[in-house]
Formats: structure tokens, C-alpha cells, sequence
């Protein structure tokens, strides 16, 4: 024990601070995490009054960006004169930033706390212990920088070459080569290529979300746990079409650096805010016919246009589209004095007739209404405009309804296939419970000495065992049938034998051969003709 460690500071607490920098880090490196939580048994052998291990930090960052109630819990508590000594793996366990670590080590000077690590005792009250443990935090602080440059740019290098990977959107994966293609599932590209031809088709996001949603066909979501991806089927919802219809990746296009990170101040400290999506012209990485897309990078682009058509209230002098309400042109007329959207104002009292108007600069108060219109002549003119214009086809357009809804028919059949995933994962249950390797003998046997757990009954264990053998060369449309006729013939068999031989395993392969060949043929490929 070292010296440094005197009978004041062994009379009041130690506490011990285990942290791991991400998730990855708390799931794989289990040999560090050990390492620091094996320094509460060194403090309780030193002989500290009381020994605290704090750990709430664990898969979060000491850079200073991110918040640490593990560590606001270390000052609160160093703060109080109880602790005597805090214990740490090494200098950037405790912290990362130049910031959290002088503070620290000014608080413990101040209690008179000691830090410890594998290489030995510091007193912050002492010159040359202060002047170490600042060159451990600077050193501390500049590995992290450096780490970071050198991550990053190999990072960007690599995604320049398109190899970076990544958790990919539903529809691709990774294949052996590192390169990407559509997912081989039927079921999830079908689903993907429906949206885009519904966008096509309706020509609006939230129509789509709309279809899906009546029609009840689930959407593939990625969903991610620390390093493992799962796909799962969820009930459609607007963001997700928003994000298919907005992601490059559909496109054949390789995208890298689409969303952003942004250091805010938050109570006077730094965090990192991610989310922030970046224009085009800002990506890292933009490879084009990078990998087989959906769609073609044309119409792409052409989706791109209609979205931003379709959204209001962002492009004040852009197209847009009608919106609902039982005025005809809602989100279509605009004034012809400014260029200005018009609003629609509707009366108070039902019935009443609604007004097309504009506001004109509503930043300057009381620069009153540009112009005004009222609404019944306009929507009655522009409805005999588009009664006369369709009135020459409306046989056609009856056909060509008609084979629209036997399109999004047959559309929904094509990709509804969960009665048909529900049926294979019902037959891979039934063959994974039928088929036992036998080679594979411990997977039969549940308890000691080859018994399986229904007593140790030796004519059960060793039926169990003629089952197992039997259950591969019994597969056929009627394996169901084939097995209890199996079984019903080892029970005849079993009951034939003198209670002597019903105990010993089956070793004899000549008797095992010579009870398939008879049971087999009594009825060609199954013992018996039950279905």
C-alpha cells in the first residue's frame, strides 16, 4: 500500500468510477470492464471505511459533448469531504476534456482526496502529483483528438470508395464481396417497389401512407441493438414512406454524410445534437449507379420535385398541390399582384360561402389585405371548365378507374405474403421438432445417462431413440402419419421383448434395419395408408 494513503484517508470512503466510451465497447470489451471493477476489491483490501462503485456511465463518452450523471455524481460526492480516494483504471477513464479533468483534480485538492490507478497514488496537494496528473489529462485529452482524426479520415477514404459499411435501409444488404444488393427477400422488395409505384400512381406521400394503410400491408423497419440488425414488420406509417421516397439509396446511389452532427451550448456546455440533414451539395460521398437501385437516378430526381411541390408553406412562389376542403382551389391560386399563396376563409355560419384572400406581407402590421375574391363564381366557372374537358372521355375514364382498382388488387395480393411466411415458419417449427441428427445425440437426450425427463422409463427412452432414427426417412407429404405408425410398431416391438432386453439401448444395427424394412413395407412409403 502506498504511503501516500494515510489513516484519514482510509477513514472515510473510496469510490470507484467504470466507465466505457459506447455501447460496442460494454457488450465486447468485457476484459476492461472486469479490470475496473476489480479496483473495488483492491480499495476494500486497502481498508477504506466503505468502498462505492460508480458505473452509471457506461456506454457514454468522456469527451466532454455528452452528459455524465456517473461523473456529476463523483463531484457531488468528492465535494462532501467523504471521499478519501477515487479509483480509476487510467487518466481518460475519468475524463477526456481538459475541462471535467482540472475540475476534478481542483475538487480532490481541495477535499483532500487521493486518485489512484494500477501505477500508483496521487495527492493533487503536492506539486509534482498535480504536475503529473495534468500531463495525464492533456495526454488523455490529445489521444482522443488524435484517435478521432485518424478514424475519421479513414472513415471518409473508405466511404470516397464506397466500402464503408453501414446499417442499410430495408430493401438492400451487404453481400459477401462488401457490396451492396437488393435484398433477396421477395417479400421486402416487393413492398419497396409498391411504394414507388403508388407514388407514381397517386402522386402525393401521404396518399400512399393512406393506401397502405387501408389496404393493411405492413412496411420492413431496420431495427438496430448495440452491432445486431433486425428486420421487422410494422404497421405503415408517414415517416417511413417519407424516408423510402427521400433515401438516394433507392436509386443505385451510394450516399454518405446526407445527416449532420451540431455542438449546441446546453448549461453552459458543449453537446453534440445529431439529426441535422445536409443539401445535396454538402454530402460526403455521392456515387451514382453505385449498386442496383429501385428506381432509375432520373426518376429520383423527378420524385425530389413533386415532394417539394407537395409541400407547403417552404417555397413561398413554387408550384403546388391542391389541398382538401370544399373549396376547388385550396393551395392552388395565387395572387396576381404580389405572387403571394391566397388563403381560403370560410363563414362562421354553415353554408356559408368561402373567400379566396390575400394577406400580402404579414410582417408589417397593419399593411392590411392585397386583394380578395369571393370564392362560389370562381370554383362554379373552374368546374364546368373541367366538366367540359373530361366529358368527351368519360367512358374512358370509367375504364380506366375501373382497371386501377384491379391494379392496387392485384398489387396487395402480390405482396401480401404473411399467410405464406406464417406457413414456413410453421413447417421449419414442425421439421426442426422432427429431425434430430442422430449423430447429434446430446441434442435427444434432456437428462443424465440417455433418459430423456419423463421418469427415466427405459421403453420410452429407447422408442425416443427409434423415433429420432426413423424420423429423417419418414419425410413425405404424410410424415405426420408415417411417425405415429412408427411409433405404434416400436410400442409392438417394445412389448414383444422380454423385460430384460427393454432396458438395454438399441445397439444391434441388424434388428434396427430388419424393424424398417418390415414396417415399411406394409404400406410402400409409409407403415401405414392413414393420412
Amino acid at each position: 500500500m502506498s504511503v501516500k494513503i494515510t489513516p484519514d484517508h482510509l477513514s472515510r470512503a473510496a469510490v470507484v468510477y467504470v466507465r466505457q466510451s459506447t455501447m460496442s465497447q460494454v457488450m465486447g470489451n468485457l476484459e476492461s470492464q472486469r479490470r475496473q471493477y476489480d479496483l473495488a476489491e483492491a480499495a476494500a483490501t486497502a481498508g477504506f471505511k466503505s468502498v462505492t462503485v460508480i458505473d452509471d456511465d457506461l456506454g457514454r463518452s468522456g469527451s466532454g459533448s455528452t452528459q455524465r450523471p456517473g461523473f456529476e455524481r463523483l463531484v457531488a460526492m468528492v465535494c462532501s469531504g467523504d471521499v478519501g480516494a477515487v479509483y480509476c483504471i487510467e487518466a481518460s477513464r475519468l475524463a477526456r476534456n481538459g475541462r471535467d479533468w482540472h475540475h476534478l483534480i481542483d475538487l480532490c485538492a481541495l477535499a483532500g482526496a487521493l486518485v489512484i490507478d494500477p501505477d500508483g497514488a496521487y495527492d493533487p496537494r503536492l506539486v509534482n502529483d498535480r504536475l503529473l496528473l495534468g500531463l495525464k489529462g492533456t495526454m488523455s485529452e490529445y489521444e482522443l483528438s488524435l484517435l478521432r482524426q485518424r478514424g475519421i479520415a479513414a472513415r471518409d477514404s473508405k466511404a470516397q470508395r464506397g466500402e464503408y459499411r453501414f446499417m442499410l435501409p430495408p430493401g438492400f444488404v451487404w453481400n459477401k464481396l462488401g457490396k451492396i444488393e437488393i435484398d433477396p427477400d421477395e417479400h421486402v422488395a416487393g413492398v419497396i417497389r409498391l411504394v414507388f409505384t403508388k407514388f407514381r400512381e397517386l402522386g402525393s406521400a401521404r396518399q400512399v401512407f393512406l393506401w397502405l394503410r387501408a389496404a393493411d400491408i405492413k412496411m420492413p423497419v431496420v431495427l438496430r441493438n448495440v452491432q445486431i440488425y433486425k428486420l421487422s414488420w410494422k404497421a405503415p406509417a408517414y415517416h417511413t414512406v417519407m424516408q423510402i421516397l427521400h433515401n438516394p439509396f433507392y436509386a443505385g446511389a451510394h450516399a454518405f454524410g446526407r445527416i449532420a452532427q451540431k455542438t449546441r451550448m446546453v448549461d453552459g456546455r458543449a453537446r453534440k445534437v445529431s439529426g441535422f440533414k445536409m443539401p445535396r451539395e454538402e454530402w460526403n460521398v455521392l456515387l451514382r449507379d453505385n449498386h442496383p437501385g429501385y428506381i432509375s437516378w432520373q426518376e429520383y430526381e423527378d420524385n425530389q420535385k413533386l415532394l417539394l411541390e407537395n409541400a407547403h408553406m417552404k417555397e413561398n412562389c413554387s408550384r403546388k398541390s391542391a389541398r382538401g376542403g370544399r373549396a376547388l382551389q385550396t393551395g392552388l391560386m395565387r395572387c396576381g399582384r404580389c405572387g403571394r399563396m391566397m388563403r381560403v376563409f370560410y363563414g362562421q355560419a354553415k353554408g356559408n360561402a368561402h373567400r379566396y384572400q390575400c394577406r400580402g406581407d404579414d410582417a408589417h402590421v397593419g399593411a392590411g389585405l392585397c386583394i380578395g375574391i369571393g370564392g362560389v363564381r370562381v370554383d362554379r366557372a373552374m368546374a364546368l371548365q373541367i366538366l367540359e374537358a373530361v366529358s368527351d372521355r368519360a367512358v374512358e375514364a370509367a375504364i380506366l378507374a375501373s382497371d386501377q382498382v384491379e391494379r392496387s388488387r392485384r398489387e396487395i395480393i402480390a405482396v401480401e405474403r404473411e399467410p405464406e411466411v406464417a406457413r414456413y415458419e410453421a413447417s421449419l417449427a414442425a421439421r426442426r421438432y422432427e429431425l434430430v441428427d442422430p449423430a447429434k445425440r446430446h441434442v435427444a437426450r434432456a437428462a443424465p445417462g440417455g433418459q430423456l425427463a419423463h421418469g427415466g422409463d427405459p421403453v420410452r427412452v429407447r422408442q425416443t431413440k427409434l423415433h429420432f432414427l426413423i424420423a429423417p426417412l419418414a419425410l413425405g407429404a404424410s410424415a405426420s402419419a408415417c411417425l405415429r405408425s412408427v411409433r405404434s410398431s416400436t410400442n409392438e416391438m417394445l412389448s414383444s421383448e422380454d423385460p430384460a432386453s427393454k432396458a438395454e439401448p438399441i445397439s444391434s444395427g441388424t434388428r434396427l434395419l430388419s424393424f424398417l424394412k418390415n414396417s415399411f413395407s406394409r404400406g410402400g412409403s409409409c407403415p401405414d395408408n392413414r393420412s
